[in-house]
């Protein structure tokens, strides 16, 4: 859908409601960050327009075909107010989701405005060296203050950093102390700048801890509430009439597939939104020469897994189950398809950052010692035996061959990191190039960035190490334990019903429907809450997991349907 057909839908929308919402100022400044064209005011008119007509459009088809019923008006309501919270919810969810991203990249952003103080004392060509080597989000607000101070006097880092300082005070500390290390001797020069990186990564290491610790009792009460107990609960339905109650397949359906479902993405996007700061996987672009434009490969994929899916389960296990196993099955073959290019860049681009900081001590030492970068590339090369060591190698290659300078031999069209979609890895081929120019002196300087890219390393390998147990917790769920206790359970209450009917209201298969539309939803909510505290919401990384996600939940769902079976 184009942007000029959706925002002709937003203006429709907007004319329904004859009432005017109250002013909502964090949304407007949501849509500000996000850049957005609409008014705060028209959205929220929208969301209320989209509300009425959805919950119309609900409410007439189900009094009619099922009546007054209290299911009915159940999801009717959901949906109209979940059609209302989008309008007001999704846009302060992607603008938290885009700024915690551009903050995670606030460690590497002071330490190259540190590194260039460090050859050259000067705050606007720091400032400026940060912004130009840099991409993203936190890049392009640093270089606009960089533009708009120019000819000023200043160099754009306060304005800048005050600009972001309520979402991460230890940015505007950190860059304080670089601007003020500008007028300083050359021993307190260095103190501070030491200082800098100490508090950036500190204040990135203390923030996430204190988030890790609070968002551990949400997440265990969304998985106990959200997961175990509507799980539980599917065994005790063919119960229900022994105490008078006959539960409908309409109430089941209401309950599980769409009351349930809404709740936990509530629940995931509250999550979400709380994370302070994320360290995002590479973006792959789509005009990467390794990540396939042709789509035809992933839905042959999926086509071919979900024509195996609906003939081997419906013939193996029960006929209802093809209406679960095939359409799961066959997207999440097409997405881990789709997006497997882009996620094998990425793991390539992970193996080039892991040795970056030793590739940056041999240079460093050596420029220390007198020798040119040039020459101390060539020696490292020696020395890394891994995929880092095979960029420098490929860098000093084009550098004898076609007498590329430094930069050239790394970030030209046909450079070593022309492939490789890294930002920490062309920062660092951005810093060589300076040190080629600035020669021995800027030997301390590589050195101190590699001691420092190793110390960032590790506080990502921190930050997510605390959240594992509980992504670990909600992966493991979404792919395992969820499908595994639901088929259990199904096949449990089909049991109990086949012994003896209690309630004549709902069908096993009726019941095998409900749980494993409910099933393979907790696969896809599930999966995306643990990747977004993990990682933050990457469309690649996102959509492949998801996709195995979705695969392993539905292989998972009929292997406990048939093995619980075998039991009872």
């Amino acid at each position: 859908m184009t942007a000029p057909t959706v925002a002709g839908s937003v203006r429709a929308l907007a004319r329904v409601p004859p009432w005017t919402p109250a002013d909502d100022p964090d949304l407007a400044a949501a849509l500000a960050f996000l850049g957005w064209s609409v008014e705060s005011e028209t959205l929220l008119r929208a969301g209320d327009g989209a509300a009425v007509v959805v919950g119309a459009g609900l409410a007439i088809p189900g009094v009619l075909a099922f009546g007054v019923a209290p299911a009915v008006a159940a999801v009717v309501l959901t949906a109209a107010l979940g059609a209302a919270a989008t309008a007001r919810y999704l846009p302060r969810l992607l603008a938290t989701a885009r700024r915690t991203r551009a903050l995670g990249q606030a460690p590497g952003l002071v330490s190259r405005a540190v590194l260039r103080m460090r050859l050259s004392p000067t705050p606007e060509t720091a400032a400026a060296f940060a912004a130009e080597t840099g991409t993203g989000r936190l890049a392009e607000s640093l270089r606009a203050h960089v533009d708009h101070a120019t000819g000023s006097g200043r160099a754009g880092l306060s304005a800048f950093a005050d600009e972001w300082a309520e979402w991460f005070p230890a940015l505007r500390r950190a860059l304080t102390l670089v601007e003020s290390a500008g007028d300083a001797p050359d021993v307190e020069r260095e103190r501070a700048l030491d200082s800098a990186l100490d508090v950036t990564l500190e204040g990135t290491r203390e923030t996430m801890a204190d988030f890790a610790a609070s968002v551990r009792g949400p997440a265990t009460a969304l998985y106990a509430f959200g997961v175990l107990l509507p799980l539980a609960l599917v065994a005790l339905l063919p119960t229900a009439g022994t105490v008078g109650i006959e539960v409908s397949v309409l109430t089941v359906v209401a309950g599980y597939d769409v009351l349930l479902p809404a709740t936990l993405v509530a629940a995931s996007a509250w999550l979400i939104a709380r994370r302070p700061v994320a360290f995002p996987p590479p973006e792959v672009p789509r005009s990467h020469p390794d990540v396939r434009e042709r789509r035809w490969p992933a839905v042959a994929a999926g086509c071919l897994t979900a024509a195996v899916a609906w003939v081997v389960t419906g013939r193996v296990v029960a006929t209802w189950t093809a209406f679960v196993v095939t359409p799961a099955a066959g997207l999440g073959a097409a997405l881990v398809v789709a997006y497997r290019p882009a996620t094998a860049v990425r793991e390539r681009v992970q193996t080039v950052e892991a040795d970056l900081a030793d590739g940056l001590y041999l240079v460093g030492r050596e420029v220390g010692r007198g020798r040119s970068v040039e020459a101390a590339l060539d020696d490292a090369v020696e020395v890394l035996d891994s995929p880092t060591g095979e960029v420098f190698a490929d860098a000093t290659r084009q550098q004898r061959q076609l007498r590329a300078g430094v930069r050239e031999s790394f970030l030209g069209d046909h450079g070593a990191l022309a492939t490789v979609p890294s930002e920490r890895a062309r920062s660092t081929a951005e810093l060589l190039a300076v040190a080629a120019s600035e020669g021995k002196p800027a030997g301390p300087a590589i050195v101190s960035m590699a001691d420092h890219l190793d110390d960032l390393q590790g506080v990502e390998r921190a930050v997510r190490r605390d959240l594992r147990e509980v992504t670990s917790t909600l992966s493991n769920t979404a792919t395992v334990f969820g499908p595994l206790v639901g088929g259990a359970t199904v096949t449990l209450a089909g049991r109990m019903s086949a012994d003896g009917p209690l309630t004549s209201a709902v069908s096993s298969s009726a019941l095998g429907l409900a749980v494993g539309v409910y099933v393979v939803a907790l696969a896809v909510i599930l999966t995306v809450l643990a990747t977004g505290l993990e990682r933050g919401l990457e469309r690649s990384l996102v959509g492949y997991r998801v996709g195995r996600a979705l695969l392993s939940a539905s292989t998972v769902f009929v292997v406990g349907l048939g093995t619980t079976r075998l039991f009872l």
